[in-house]
């Protein structure tokens, strides 16, 4: 029998059909061939088979005949702002490639901030992402609204977003690697995010938009701005990210530096807990899965840019395994190119099997599904209204096409999904809005977006070369 909600006759319904439902809950339910009913912003009715006869005020019906219904993709971690500085410095490490990265990205302002998030955002909406967020942690002085510009874009194109408000006050002078004029005073980046967080934070149950406190990384960051940013969110009430434990050079600074590792770091400065998520967390040994477990501090898993700059393998079997809540993050797209969120889903699957310990049997296709839905979602804190496809939840999901010739003799849809190439996005909605029809988006002109990427792009690579 299908699971339904309290009926509202008054509310306008969507009925979706005859199609392959993996709704990655607690039990992983599937449906061979089920249905889905949304109601307003929820899910009302799932199960299997068809939709329960007499509902008032559909106005839409879909077939989903071959197709996959998943949750939304969830993504954990980017930086929009590198649309515009992708394919540069290409043979580098992360260490390398920040420095030669660092004088042109201080020279960025709100419109390439807000074009630039405009091609992330359209990247990931294509490719079936509800959920994103970006960690925007370069500030020029004299730049603009960044944050406001890049919440605008998101709005503009439908998606649920959080912006983990960043910030660096460790400058080339201090030992850190941004050039000077990047970077905050102390007071000035935590002045700035507490109104920022003021400004845009809903922390209602069907938010669109979000706010997390976010210093950049051990590089670029003091040791107070840490400490008085992790009181300040707690004091706020909003979650907290930061990267970590990304390379080895990042293990050595942090030894040479403050007399212990990153994981250890952290816990000194307060930045463990479930209100805590970290990017790439890739040198991990056990002490650190440990603790990681035992504070429940979440993980953004980024295997496309990990492998971009020959960071390394993160431990994810043995974080899932340990209880470390996983999601899956783009990262900035000068580190992943495509900017995709739904082909880090089969890297993920992939890399993890190149782990000499693991390997065939790291990770599965719907472990790979489950980082990308339902893990994304709890590590943003957000598991109890989207990641899965349950009655009450936000109408967050995606139709997947697996009629193609790419996957129609792939006889199981998750496999198709996961294993085979990028499967279009036949719709996708996001609190019950469609924001994608057909592979295209329908709140944001996809050639209009190219030529001003790419001028932006242009401009910013004058201005820094100036």
């Amino acid at each position: 029998m299908a699971a339904s909600a309290a009926p509202d006759s008054a509310v306008q319904r969507i009925v979706i059909e005859n199609c392959a439902i993996a709704t990655v809950d607690a039990h992983d339910t599937e449906y061979a061939s089920g249905h889905i009913v949304v109601a307003g912003n929820r899910i009302e009715f799932i199960g299997a088979g068809k939709a329960p006869e007499n509902l008032e005020n559909v106005v839409r019906r879909i077939d989903g005949t071959g197709h996959l219904v998943t949750p939304g993709l969830v993504n954990t971690h980017h930086h929009f702002y590198q649309w515009i500085t992708r394919g540069l410095a290409t043979d580098h490490n992360l260490f390398n490639w920040l420095v030669a990265l660092y004088p042109t990205w201080a020279r960025i302002d709100e419109q390439m901030t807000y074009t630039a998030a405009q091609g992330s955002l359209a990247a990931m909406a294509k490719g079936g992402v509800t959920t994103a967020m970006d960690h925007h942690y370069v500030f020029p002085k004299g730049s603009g609204d960044l944050s406001g510009s890049i919440i605008r874009a998101a709005s503009e194109m439908g998606v649920r977003f959080t912006l983990a408000r960043g910030s660096m006050d460790r400058s080339e002078k201090d030992g850190g690697l941004p050039p000077d004029h990047a970077v905050e005073t102390l007071e000035g980046a935590l002045a700035d995010t507490e109104a920022t967080v003021k400004k845009f934070h809903d922390a209602s149950f069907d938010s669109m938009t979000q706010v997390a406190v976010a210093p950049c990384s051990p590089f670029s960051v003091s040791t107070e701005l840490l400490k008085q940013g992790a009181e300040l969110a707690r004091r706020l009430g909003v979650r907290m990210h930061t990267h970590g434990s990304e390379t080895v050079e990042e293990e050595k600074f942090c030894h040479e530096l403050f007399g212990m590792g990153p994981t250890d770091y952290f816990e000194s400065t307060g930045w463990l807990g479930e209100d805590v998520w970290m990017a790439h967390s890739v040198h991990m040994n056990d002490s650190d899965i440990a603790a990681f477990a035992r504070t429940k501090t979440g993980v953004a898993h980024c295997p496309s840019s990990n492998a971009r700059l020959a960071a390394g393998i993160a431990r994810v079997p043995d974080m899932l395994a340990a209880g470390v809540p996983v999601g899956l993050g783009v990262d900035g797209t000068a580190s992943n190119e495509s900017g995709e969120l739904h082909t880090e889903l089969r890297n993920a699957l992939l890399i993890n099997r190149l782990n000499p310990v693991h390997r065939e049997r790291a990770l599965g296709a719907r472990q790979a599904l489950r980082l990308g839905t339902y893990g994304g979602a709890q590590v943003l804190g957000r598991a109890d209204n989207i990641g899965s496809l349950e009655v009450g939840k936000c109408a967050d999901l995606v139709l997947w096409n697996l009629s193609t010739f790419l996957h129609s003799s792939i006889a199981d849809p998750v496999t198709a999904l996961v294993f085979g190439a990028a499967a279009p996005v036949t719709a996708s909605f996001v609190n019950g809005k469609q924001i994608v029809e057909n592979n295209r988006l329908l709140f944001a002109d996809e050639d209009a977006i190219a030529v001003s990427t790419r001028e932006e792009a242009q401009r910013l690579a004058r201005i820094a070369q100036a």
